[in-house]
């Protein structure tokens, strides 16, 4: 795989092959900003982000969904790791924010947590999901999480539009458990 990176004023591109843009923007607030069209209507990509039932078809059997304020939004992984954070607030159909915890290797990131914005935005009979993060501090923990969430949030979004090219994650095959 080649990646191409572009170096464009205060942000970079970093586009890998594939359906995800990745750009990293430094100016004027540091963020994450990743795009993914889906094949499905805004209202099916609401009900797979906002549900605990829909989230349990794309991201890890065991997701729970208390869409409010101070809600959680939480993926718990074979394991017992966890990922996700609580949700700040939302928009029906339109977009969810949530306080977002880093992988357990981050334990400073994952304490003070970053924001995560997702936007759904209706083009027809497909969605384009939005996810900007934001809210990084300075320091060595803070850019080693940065620039794994930069792959790892691609991953994420390439999973939600896969679970909408091929149907729900089949749990069993993907990981060898059931729901």
């Amino acid at each position: 795989m080649r990646t191409t990176l572009i170096l464009l004023a205060s942000l970079t591109f970093a586009q890998a092959p594939g359906p995800v843009k990745v750009i990293k923007q430094s100016e004027p607030e540091k963020a994450l900003i990743f795009e993914v069209t889906i094949p499905a209507v805004r209202a099916a990509v609401w009900n797979a982000f906002s549900t605990s039932e829909g989230l349990s078809t794309w991201l890890t059997p065991g997701a729970v969904v208390d869409l409010r304020a101070g809600g959680e939004w939480t993926a718990h992984f074979p394991g017992g790791k966890t990922g996700g954070g609580t949700i700040l607030s939302f928009v029906p159909q339109q977009e969810i924010t949530i306080a977002s915890m880093a992988p357990e290797q981050f334990p400073t990131v994952r304490e003070q947590r970053t924001r995560a914005k997702f936007a759904f935005v209706a083009k027809g009979e497909e969605t384009v999901v939005r996810l900007t993060q934001t809210e990084w501090k300075s320091g060595e923990e803070w850019d080693k999480a940065y620039e794994y969430l930069a792959s790892g949030n691609a991953q994420l979004l390439e999973t939600l539009r896969r679970r909408f090219v091929n149907g729900p994650i089949d749990w069993q095959k993907e990981w060898g458990i059931s729901k």
